[in-house]
């Protein structure tokens, strides 16, 4: 078949999740497209040479460590005009290109447009749909339920009506909507073959925007090692090694903790769950989908969820590593075996 493929340029782990999936289609023998924005459309057109075409795409604003949906709301109209003249020159383009037969899009609403002008059916692929396609199991305090009123419509608008939704998530909730069949997480390949173990070192992950007094408050537990990337620093503080950029460092410093500190992102959530090493997640604020996969990672046993990252929380998260680490010992998924069978099903009954 032949495949347009939508991946959203906000957010790396969109990419690494959608390059498995364009791989894997590829290896089938399916012809794939991809558009694509940002960090994102540069790491899959390293890997897809001659198949990925920028777009232009929608990106967040931080302040103070959370979401500022006014900075979004002002970087998003102030960029709108030059962002839809790239993007319809763009759908040009692809119109005088190949016939598709199917849109697969990850959270990523240009490929959703170009099929709806074009009539063709719609699977998506991506962890968000969970909001709105299922039924929570966790409780939602007061300050979150209008971050969650805002996701839910966000998630809602964004993929309506597609063919079928496939979620990936760590975590099995009630399916409440038709046309939606929950999977694993995908897993890259780097992580299906590395090998976990236990070592001293607890992996600390920073993202968005950094906690400046992070060194200072990790050098109040001198007992502990930690390895923080983030800050793109080769440096020593003592316990405290900061690591420059390096994904296969990254990686061999994940399979190898004893206990993995980030916030509420979903990839490197599912990464610490498949190789089951106990998390604590320390949510951005604002950001309903990490506060969901944060309050699950607690709920299921896997880790401690915090609002902040204090000393004293790390040392109760620490303190309980062993009882995290058995409940994840329960933990089974046979890497994406089963997002695969699904997918190729779906897209059977389309090409029948």
């Amino acid at each position: 078949m032949n495949i347009l493929y939508g991946v959203p340029g906000e957010g790396m782990g969109h990419a690494t999740r959608s390059k498995v999936v364009i791989q894997y289609l590829l290896e089938q023998g399916h012809e794939v497209c991809v558009v694509s924005s940002a960090r994102a459309f540069q790491l899959l057109d390293r890997t897809f040479a001659g198949r990925v075409h920028e777009i232009r795409g929608y990106h967040l604003a931080y302040k103070n460590l959370s979401v500022s949906r006014s900075r979004t709301a002002v970087l998003t109209l102030r960029t709108a005009p030059e962002n839809l003249l790239v993007n319809f020159r763009k759908y040009r383009e692809l119109l005088c290109g190949v016939e598709f037969d199917v849109v697969i899009s990850d959270f990523e609403s240009f490929s959703y447009l170009f099929a709806k002008w074009k009539r063709l059916p719609v699977i998506s692929i991506d962890n968000m749909q969970i909001i709105s396609r299922a039924r929570l199991d966790v409780a939602v305090p007061p300050p979150e339920r209008d971050n969650l009123a805002l996701a839910r419509a966000i998630v809602r608008a964004k993929l309506p009506r597609s063919r079928h939704y496939f979620v990936s998530t760590f975590f099995p909730l009630p399916v409440i909507k038709p046309n939606t069949t929950l999977v694993p997480p995908i897993i890259r390949p780097e992580i299906l073959a590395a090998r976990p173990s236990t070592g001293q070192h607890v992996l600390l992950y920073q993202s968005a925007t950094n906690q400046k007094d992070l060194v200072p408050l990790l050098q109040t537990m001198p007992e502990q090692e930690f390895r923080v990337y983030g800050f793109n620093k080769e440096e020593s503080h003592g316990n405290v090694q900061l690591k420059a950029f390096s994904e296969q460092g990254f990686i061999e410093d994940l399979a190898s903790a004893r206990a993995v500190v980030t916030n509420g992102g979903f990839s490197l959530i599912s990464e610490a769950v498949y190789l089951r090493k106990p998390i604590c997640a320390v949510p951005i604020p604002a950001q309903f989908e990490q506060f969901l996969n944060a309050a699950e990672v607690e709920k299921l046993g896997y880790g401690r969820h915090f609002d902040t990252l204090t000393a004293d929380h790390l040392k109760a998260f620490l303190y309980d590593i062993a009882s995290f680490a058995q409940a994840l010992s329960q933990y089974q998924q046979t890497g994406n075996t089963e997002l695969f069978r699904q997918l190729d099903k779906a897209l059977k009954e389309l090409s029948a």
